[in-house]
């Protein structure tokens, strides 16, 4: 019987270093050294997403903060919609021609609206999915983002 790895964190912040290393961590989670969507047989785990989680923010998006992949079933984002709809998270939604591109527009939108005082994040748990533009309708990338609102 195989075993299956459940999440992975680092901790890292939003310098090019910073960067480098998500990039790293998510290569080797897709190609299935980091086996999160495998079990140790090696066999993929059907109806399973990865999804990025950070926290343990030291301040804000200019800090340090963890990082974790993990995989979640259908009922999480079911979840996290109805939490928006409760005001305890904005939901945001880009697409780009790969995956870098769509969260970094996803992105870029929440820190404008942050500027921007349209939304006080509290900091405490935000959310990522990215879909390629291979397993979607429109041929494009998708992100979205579940971002924890002050309430």
């Amino acid at each position: 019987m195989g075993f299956i790895l459940q999440e992975i964190t680092i901790r890292t912040d939003n310098s090019s270093a910073g960067m480098a290393k998500i990039d790293e961590l998510w290569r080797d989670v897709v190609s299935g050294k980091i086996p999160l969507m495998y079990d140790s047989t090696g066999s993929f785990q059907q109806g399973l997403s990865p999804v990025s989680r950070y926290s343990n923010y030291a301040s804000d998006e200019t800090g340090e903060y963890d990082l974790s992949i993990f995989t979640a079933k259908a009922d999480f984002f079911t979840e996290m919609t109805q939490k928006t709809g409760h005001g305890e998270y904005a939901a945001y939604d880009s697409d780009g021609a790969d995956i870098k591109d769509a969260a970094n527009k996803a992105w870029s939108r929440v820190w404008n609206d942050k500027q921007n005082n349209k939304i006080r994040r509290a900091f405490t748990q935000d959310y990522e999915s990215t879909v390629p533009g291979t397993y979607t309708k429109d041929g494009r990338a998708h992100c979205y983002l579940f971002i924890a609102l002050k309430v």
